[in-house]
């Protein structure tokens, strides 16, 4: 194949890399958001917003329209049925809120999944989102060992939010490559902050995530069995030393899991049967974003007293009750599609190793957020979307490269 070397305009290099700044700041700062909301109310929308009005300018610009996929046709018609329900249910009151929550996900998905395929590498994204999380796993240890929390919430205010973002990072550590022992170092050291961070939660969801991460990643043999087999003697060692040196806490921190995680097993299955019970009376309109938590006490006849307005603690059947069920037929295509351009984009990869390791990483990161999201909300958070977004754009990647397209060495493009 013949590889073309171009010059490319100053002006098109520093779109690019406002384009790239913009992009990893995104990604870095949704794992610590609660931090930017508690300076203010929208700091933590201005990246992302950002990314998209310079997005817009800059395609207009080239006169370019992303590359067309079956996900944006998917996302369209989410977006339709999305503001289709919520006029549906307009005095409703989570509706307009929860509606300008759907829609910028929706958006930041065609952007992300275009610019990943253009100006950024998938590779440096996945390492900014691990970043922001590493962050927020050091913020997790300290509202344990020096805030005195019981279970560590750091930038979230749930923690097993918290352990959502942390644990959906730690396979993205793998993208990193072999390299000095410095650039070892700093990922051991990152990945033991996610791991322990992520345990500080007590997430019994988390567990169950970073189970089945660990297992498909050593599936598909980006973790190599010796290599697991140190980590979990790491983090045997790690747990032993925490009983050792916090016994006392570590104590009070179960009982008081031990004492949540009763309550939530029958609250979640009170909520579970609500939104099923929505879903059979509401099947094609639903009860329109942000219903479920307006419709749930009178629901479930006043079932939590002293929680009148909760979420349904599951994605797929909080998104069935409020987007009904075509809604939550996009919803599951769109994950669906995820899954199978991830696939095709391994079959396409033997040119690269390095390229394989990265979709390995998302597929594995994104099992991780589905397997976690049985037990949480998370429609509302960017791990799911970004990774779909970047799903799609390896696999345009692997095509381009598979049908000999020229490559341009130019910032742009590398």
């Amino acid at each position: 194949m013949t590889t073309l070397t171009v010059v490319v305009p100053a002006a098109h290099d520093k779109r690019a890399a406002i384009l790239r700044m913009l992009a990893y700041a995104t990604a870095a700062l949704a794992p610590v958001e609660g931090y930017l909301t508690a300076a203010h109310p929208h700091l933590g929308k201005v990246a992302p917003a950002l990314l998209i009005a310079t997005w817009l300018v800059v395609r207009l610009r080239q006169r370019s329209l992303p590359s067309p996929t079956p996900l944006h046709a998917v996302l369209a018609l989410l977006a339709v049925v999305v503001a289709a329900t919520a006029a549906m249910h307009s005095p409703g009151a989570f509706t307009a809120e929860y509606l300008v929550r759907w829609l910028p996900f929706l958006v930041l998905t065609v952007v992300l999944a275009d610019v990943a395929c253009r100006e950024v590498p998938i590779r440096g994204l996945l390492l900014a989102m691990a970043a922001g999380a590493t962050v927020a796993g050091v913020g997790a240890l300290y509202s344990l060992i020096f805030e005195g929390q019981a279970r560590a919430s750091g930038p979230q205010a749930d923690p097993n939010d918290l352990a959502y973002f942390l644990v959906a990072a730690i396979p993205l550590l793998f993208v990193a490559g072999r390299g000095s022992r410095w650039r070892l170092a700093v990922v051991v050291l990152a990945g033991a902050v996610l791991v322990a961070g992520a345990m500080a939660t007590f997430s019994r969801g988390g567990v169950l995530g970073l189970a089945a991460a660990t297992g498909w990643l050593t599936l598909r043999r980006v973790l190599p069995w010796r290599a697991l087999a140190v980590g979990v003697v790491a983090v045997a060692t790690l747990l032993m030393g925490a009983s050792l040196f916090a016994g006392p806490r570590l104590e009070r921190a179960v009982e008081e899991k031990t004492f949540i995680a009763a309550s939530n097993v029958d609250t979640r299955e009170l909520r579970w049967q609500a939104a099923v019970r929505m879903v059979a009376e509401h099947p094609v309109s639903g009860v329109g974003p942000g219903g479920f938590r307006e419709a749930y006490a009178a629901e479930s006849h006043n079932a939590e007293i002293d929680e009148q307005t909760p979420v349904a603690h599951n994605m797929y059947l909080e998104v069935a009750a409020e987007l009904g069920l075509p809604g939550f037929a996009l919803f599951g295509t769109v994950i669906g599609i995820a899954g199978v351009v991830s696939e095709r984009a391994i079959r396409l990869a033997a040119w690269s190793s390095s390229f394989r390791i990265e979709v390995v990483a998302i597929q594995a990161s994104l099992l991780a957020v589905l397997v976690m999201s049985t037990f949480l909300s998370e429609q509302y958070y960017l791990p799911l979307w970004s990774l779909a977004a970047l799903a799609v754009a390896a696999e345009i990647r692997a095509l381009r490269k598979a049908r000999g397209e020229e490559q341009y060495r130019c910032v742009s493009c590398t």
